[in-house]
């Protein structure tokens, strides 16, 4: 009995070892993610006993069962005894913080960060101090890598000697030989300031920062600038004017676009870290040196920055900087070459006028919104048009019409016909932002003129535009305004604008409802059954097949049918068709339209014949009365 139990113990464990050395990745790695419930069968003792030293010894595997592992291990604390005894974790994810592939590494790391916190003061500095120095020391450049993301995690729950031991520890990462090791340091150091003392941080850091800042890769010097906006925000202003602008000057200099970049990114964070004193003296000059960048990354991701740099400048100053400084580098940004400078600028530029206010926005940012109005690059319109809102509670909607729209309308009967469908994509937005009366009173026969555009696509487009339209405004003002117009088009002489008429009578049925759709649409869509063109005719009956769910069946039966059933002796073989496909689809009583459904009707009753006559079972006899749905019928089967 005691041997069958000891067997017992062991099987699990002897379990893991047998899928950890199968030759299929999968079964190992669904062993991986196992591994909690393979330590709650063995227990604490024997996790940390057995399973912790056979995983630390057969580390060697597929990159995603790695990774499967250093997840799984940065939740096993409780499974090990709890935080008394989480050190005995550190050994397997040491190994695991110095393999080759980055990402497991990263996992391995953001385990060891979390353990971390568990563990005692005087256990971080007996085990986990120990294998931050042992990281930091290795020969290979993964294992220095990794180690560039612990230091912040022990740091302040050490000794002070310790902590010296720490700088001094990552000060050699800074200085390394290997590129890739001193940019994990760079991408680690403002993470590092804000734990370390202010004095140290004077002391020390700000020489690895300027060291960093100075490096000869690209690479590096850039993950220091996004490092400088953690360390300017923990000095008082004058300690950040003297120790930490001289090296973001000349960040903002800098030979290599990706830094200048990396500047720009980050400039409103600089802005908040710095405060207002330093940013009239010294961000602004840079902020206009990189809106004129002579790379178009730096100038989009500049431009994107305007309205949130100019939003957060001092209010006493505000103004009168977004005139004198701003404002003319804005200008050349609008008529710049590249199209996501123009695009980046356009989402925000209308984000200035509540800034400026009226009397600035109308003299000098409507000429602007104007130029990119009529801009060639459709996003740039676009992004102008999706932020009219902005503008209009500044000016008010009497001068918005007096100046905007205008170049709106002027683009909507564009000779080009890719400008006009542009437009009407955007007239629903329109719509939302500007208000019902102003819609009815500056844009609704525009509307309605491209329904009788001499292009398809326009035409197609627009039916479309007064679906949305009618599901932002509602059924009465689609029943006042819309829908009279869309029904005289019926007698129009052009076949094509009778056709658009029941292209537009197809979409806006839904919206309407079943009341609207019978009352208003029904009436004009059996007169058009009579229509001299065959290709009326037929969409006529594709109409009625397709509004069936929409109508009534009193309708249906009066109406509908008797029309289909004319259409199905009519002269052309096309309406013909179309006549019988509806009749046989959703008229003749299958309200959804869901033909697949009669499919499997006829399939389960060949299926259930074929049974019986194999005599597995009595004949089943079911019930197909109208009643009847599909589950029903199955549960009879």
């Amino acid at each position: 009995m005691a041997t069958s139990d000891a067997d017992d113990s062991l099987y699990p464990i002897a379990v893991l070892i047998d899928e950890l050395r199968n030759e299929d990745v999968q079964l190992r790695l669904n062993s991986i993610k196992k591994l909690g419930t393979i330590a709650l069968a063995l227990g604490v003792e024997r996790t940390r006993a057995e399973l912790i030293p056979f995983l630390t010894d057969t580390i060697y595997d597929e990159d995603e069962v790695l990774l499967a592992l250093a997840e799984q291990l940065g939740s096993f604390t409780p499974l090990v005894g709890g935080p008394e005894h989480v050190h005995c974790l550190l050994p397997p994810l040491e190994s695991l913080a110095t393999v080759e592939e980055t990402v497991v590494r990263d996992k391995a790391v953001e385990s060891l960060r979390i353990i971390a916190d568990q563990h005692s003061q005087g256990d971080l500095e007996n085990y986990f101090v120990p294998l931050v120095k042992r990281l930091a020391s290795g020969d290979w450049f993964t294992s220095r890598t990794s180690a560039c993301g612990l230091f912040s995690v022990c740091y302040k729950r050490v000794s002070t000697n310790v902590k010296a031991e720490l700088r001094q520890n990552f000060r050699n990462l800074c200085a390394d030989d290997t590129p890739m090791v001193r940019r994990a340091a760079a991408g680690k150091l403002g993470e590092f300031a804000k734990v370390v003392e202010s004095e140290c941080l004077k002391s020390d850091l700000i020489q690895l920062f300027n060291l960093l800042a100075q490096d000869e890769q690209d690479s590096v010097r850039l993950l220091a600038v996004e490092a400088s906006v953690s360390i300017a925000s923990l000095l008082p202003s004058e300690d950040t004017e003297q120790l930490v602008m001289p090296t973001l000057r000349q960040a903002a200099e800098d030979k290599s676009w990706r830094v200048r970049y990396m500047v720009a990114d980050k400039f409103t964070e600089l802005q908040s870290a710095v405060g207002p004193e330093i940013t009239k003296n010294d961000l602004v000059p840079a902020f206009q040196s990189l809106l004129k960048d002579c790379e178009a990354e730096v100038r989009a991701a500049s431009a994107h920055k305007v309205k949130d740099f100019c939003q957060t400048l001092s209010p006493d100053v505000r103004e009168q900087i977004i005139m004198s400084s701003m404002l003319p580098c804005v200008k050349d940004l609008v008529a710049d070459a590249n199209q996501h400078v123009k695009s980046a600028l356009a989402s925000v530029i209308m984000g200035l006028s509540p800034i400026l206010g009226k009397d600035n926005t109308i003299e000098h940012l409507l000429p602007l919104f104007l130029t990119q109005l009529k801009d060639e690059c459709p996003e740039v319109r676009l992004n102008i048009i999706s932020n009219l809102d902005c503008v209009n509670e500044v000016i008010g909607i009497k001068q918005l019409s007096q100046s905007l729209l205008p170049a709106i309308v002027e683009l909507a009967e564009d000779t080009k016909w890719r400008v006009r469908l542009a437009i009407i994509e955007y007239m629903p937005l329109l719509a939302g932002q500007l208000g019902v009366e102003f819609f009815d009173e500056k844009l609704n026969s525009l509307c309605m003129t491209w329904l009788v555009d001499h292009v398809y696509a326009i035409r197609e487009a627009a039916t479309l535009n007064l679906k949305k339209l009618v599901e932002k405004f509602g059924k009465d003002w689609a029943q006042q305004t819309v829908i009279p117009k869309v029904l005289q088009m019926s007698r129009d002489q052009n076949y094509l604008h009778r056709l658009t008429c029941l292209f537009c009578i197809n979409l806006l049925a839904e919206p309407l409802g079943q009341d609207l759709t019978t009352k208003l649409m029904l009436p004009t869509i059996i007169t058009m059954g009579s229509d001299p063109v065959a290709n009326v005719r037929f969409n006529v009956a594709k109409t009625l097949q397709k509004l069936a769910p929409q109508l009534d069946q009193s309708s249906i039966q009066t109406q509908v049918k008797p029309l289909l059933e004319k259409l199905k002796a009519d002269s052309d073989m096309d309406v013909q068709y179309y006549a019988s496909e509806a009749l046989e689809g959703d008229i003749d009583g299958i309200r959804d339209g869901n033909v697949e459904i009669v499919i499997a009707l006829v399939r389960l009753c060949a299926q259930i014949r074929w049974l019986s006559q194999l005599g597995c079972g009595e004949a089943i006899l079911i019930n197909l009365s109208p009643g009847n749905t599909l589950a029903s019928i199955s549960s009879q089967a």
